[in-house]
C-alpha cells in the first residue's frame, strides 16, 4: 500500500500566484452557492502544479477558501495518489511496477532509478529528480514505461532510462513517447500482418446509400 503521509517539514504559509487566484475565482464561479467544496479536486491540482506537491498549508488555505472542513481537504488529498505529499524534483518519475511492466523489466528500471537518483520518495543533490514506484498507469502495451511529470516515456530499457535521466538532471529536454525504434505508438513491432487489403481503407468494399435512412416523410395519421 502507497504510504500516504505528509512530509514532516511542512512550510509556513501557502499563497496562490497572482495567476492562479484569478483562476481559482473562474472556477468557483462555476458551481451554485453552497457546492464550492467541489472545486477541492483542481484546486488541489493547481496548487500541486504551482509548489510541486500538496503541503499542509495548501490544504489548509484550499478549505478555507471553498468553506469546507480542512479534514476534507486532507481525506482528498491523502486518498488520491496523484497528490505528492512530500517535495518532488522538478521531474518527478513515476515508474510502473503493476504486472505487465514488471514482467517486461521494471525491476531492472527500479535499479536504475536507485542508482541514478536515490531512495524512493527523496529528491536528488541537484533538486531535479525524484522517483517513486506507482500502480498501472494505462500503458500497458508500451511496457515497461515511466511518467515523468505530465509525459509518458514507454518501452524504455534501462540503458535508455538511465540516458534520460542523465539529461534531465543536465537540464536538456527529452522528447516523451515510445523509445523502441521498431515500433509506431502502440502498433506491434515490425510490418501489419492483418487488415492490409487496400479495399478496406478507400471505400470500394461499402455497401452504396441509395438514399438516408428515414428520410421518407411522415405519414399523415
Amino acid at each position: 500500500m502507497a504510504d500516504r503521509k505528509p512530509a514532516r517539514q511542512q512550510p509556513d504559509s501557502f499563497a496562490w500566484t497572482e495567476e492562479n487566484k484569478a483562476w481559482c475565482e473562474t472556477q468557483i464561479a462555476k458551481f451554485p452557492e453552497g457546492r464550492q467544496a467541489s472545486a477541492v479536486i483542481p484546486f488541489l491540482w493547481r496548487a500541486q502544479k504551482q509548489e510541486g506537491w500538496v503541503s499542509i498549508p495548501a490544504m489548509e488555505a484550499i478549505a478555507s477558501q471553498l468553506g469546507m472542513p480542512y479534514i476534507r481537504v486532507y481525506e482528498v488529498a491523502t486518498f488520491y495518489t496523484m497528490f505528492n505529499l512530500r517535495p518532488v524534483g522538478t521531474y518527478f518519475v513515476q515508474l510502473c511496477g503493476t504486472t505487465p511492466c514488471m514482467l517486461r523489466g521494471a525491476e531492472e528500471l527500479a535499479a536504475v532509478c536507485e542508482k541514478v537518483i536515490g531512495p524512493q520518495n527523496t529528491v536528488n543533490e541537484s533538486g531535479n529528480l525524484s522517483w517513486l514506484e506507482v500502480e498501472c498507469l494505462g500503458a500497458c502495451c508500451n511496457a515497461p514505461m515511466a511518467q515523468i511529470n505530465d509525459y509518458y516515456y514507454e518501452d524504455l530499457t534501462p540503458e535508455k532510462l538511465e540516458e534520460i535521466l542523465g539529461k534531465l538532471d543536465r537540464g536538456e529536454y527529452v522528447e516523451p513517447g515510445v523509445f523502441n525504434p521498431g515500433r509506431h505508438t502502440s502498433d506491434p513491432e515490425g510490418d501489419n500482418t492483418s487488415l492490409t487489403e487496400a479495399s478496406l481503407y478507400d471505400g470500394s468494399a461499402a455497401k452504396k446509400i441509395d438514399k438516408l435512412p428515414n428520410s421518407e416523410p411522415a405519414e399523415a395519421g
